[in-house]
């Protein structure tokens, strides 16, 4: 009897779906010919292949369809079928036997037998032969993150990035006689609608109008472009993720993030991201986050015109506290109270100085991963949680959550006591002058430092 050893399996792009329950057809093997090579898998796949379901349901079928000796054959343990009468006298006569029973029934072969065989053999030639339970779970996961990042690409070619000095105007039509109802400036993206007489139409922010097309490029053209422009965010997708020193598991830990956490990434190596934390540069495990990248958008003209208020407002301000700060300090005697000029409040709301205020209480007190006293120890996040807490102000215990709480302030000129300021996988109180009190690491616990000794990721106001 031919015996058939059929061994279905699926390539490592399929196992990658088979973890998130998408079907694919397997003539879009030319689509992750990029990725599969670095999994360490050759592969082939015919250019008429059916889809790798119908493929796995047309295997299971055959087999079903195969005498029970056949079956056994398939599923990799092939074996002697005995009876329970069996002659034991001679094994000689019983192994003559059993071969001639296997050549007659090769010889009545039935045609559907002969189909079925055909059809084996096609499965074989549109399938690679990769056993998958041999395949790594860091494989599997390098796949699925290069899957991941040719999409993201793809996206890409639909962005519309501004390349100018300064900025490129957002009109209402595409006419330079159309109103202005926003700026893309140099760097800045929006999606891409459609195109009308050298004019993009886009959306971007609040914002959605039309720019010229000559100060913008999208397409092809603009996908290295938004690899520079964009920020690579890493977004924590574990209880508690290690940053180590070094790109590698047996490298030091040097600190600690959440879940949910986001952080900035300065490199992407073969399985390690760079990540910018309040302890300094480290790298964690591809494996446990969630890469993206983020855009800064439009600015509309009612936006435009609230930031240049604001700044001539905080201008004024900041003049008036400068003549007061030197009138303190030409009126002391001594230095014992330039500790306390240094860290006073000024500007802003009188709800948003308390704030800052009750805040400055607990400099020199412990930082605690994921504490909430301000007495006994706190993180970064639980510290800013506390201390609004006590205003009877509700905020998440997350310093990626606290992004999106309150209302956006525009840039860190603008910040006022008792705003936000949140940075890579941290987030601090602003206290006016350029200055924060935060819970910085367990090394310095709770501290003031400018603001600006880390770029921001933006800057949000309660009050």
């Amino acid at each position: 009897m031919r015996q058939k050893n059929v061994k279905i399996v699926i390539c490592a792009v399929t196992a990658v779906l088979t973890f998130s329950g998408i079907d694919i057809k397997a003539n879009a093997a030319t689509d992750v010919a990029s990725v599969l090579p670095s999994a360490g898998v050759s592969y082939t796949l015919a250019s008429n292949a059916t889809s790798l379901k119908n493929i796995k349901e047309e295997a299971e079928n055959e087999k079903t369809a195969l005498k029970p000796e056949e079956a056994d054959s398939v599923s990799g343990n092939a074996s002697t079928k005995q009876t329970d009468n069996q002659d034991t006298d001679s094994k000689e006569a019983a192994a003559a036997k059993e071969k001639t029973e296997e050549e007659k029934e090769t010889e009545t072969e039935k045609p559907e037998d002969i189909q079925s065989a055909a059809n084996e053999e096609k499965v074989i030639e549109e399938t690679k032969e990769v056993d998958t339970s041999r395949l790594s779970e860091s494989v599997l996961n390098d796949v699925r993150r290069r899957l991941n990042r040719k999409d993201e690409e793809e996206n890409f070619k639909h962005l519309v990035i501004a390349k100018v000095n300064n900025y490129v105007n957002v009109r209402s039509i595409p006419s330079e006689e159309g109103e202005i109802v926003g700026k893309l400036y140099d760097k800045s993206v929006g999606t891409y609608i459609s195109e009308e007489n050298g004019w993009y139409e886009i959306n971007s922010g609040s914002v959605t109008g039309y720019v010229k097309a000559e100060y913008c490029i999208t397409g092809d053209d603009a996908v290295e472009l938004a690899k520079q422009v964009g920020t690579r965010i890493a977004t924590v997708a574990t209880t508690t993720l290690f940053v180590r020193e070094q790109a590698g598991t047996d490298s030091r830990v040097i600190g600690y993030v959440p879940d949910q956490e986001q952080l900035i990434v300065t490199e992407e190596l073969d399985g390690w991201a760079k990540v910018n934390i309040e302890e300094g540069d480290g790298y964690v495990s591809m494996d446990y986050v969630n890469l993206s990248t983020e855009f800064v958008q439009a600015e509309s003209k009612a936006e435009e015109e609230a930031r240049l208020a604001k700044e001539e407002a905080e201008r004024k301000a900041a003049q008036a506290a400068a003549a007061r700060r030197a009138a303190e300090i030409s009126g002391q005697s001594g230095s014992s109270k330039e500790q306390n000029v240094t860290y006073s409040v000024s500007g802003g709301s009188e709800m948003g100085r308390s704030v800052a205020d009750y805040a400055l209480q607990f400099v020199g007190n412990p930082y605690v991963y994921g504490g909430t006293s301000l007495t006994n120890g706190a993180d970064c996040s639980g510290f800013v949680m506390s201390v609004y807490k006590n205003f009877g102000v509700s905020l998440p215990h997350s310093s990626a959550a606290d992004r999106s709480v309150g209302a956006a302030v525009n840039g860190l000129e603008n910040a006022q006591p008792g705003d936000l300021v949140c940075y890579s996988g941290h987030v601090a109180l602003y206290i006016g002058n350029g200055q924060i009190v935060h819970a910085s690491t367990s090394k310095t616990g709770i501290i003031v430092s400018n603001a600006n000794y880390r770029t921001p990721l933006s800057v949000r106001r309660i009050f």
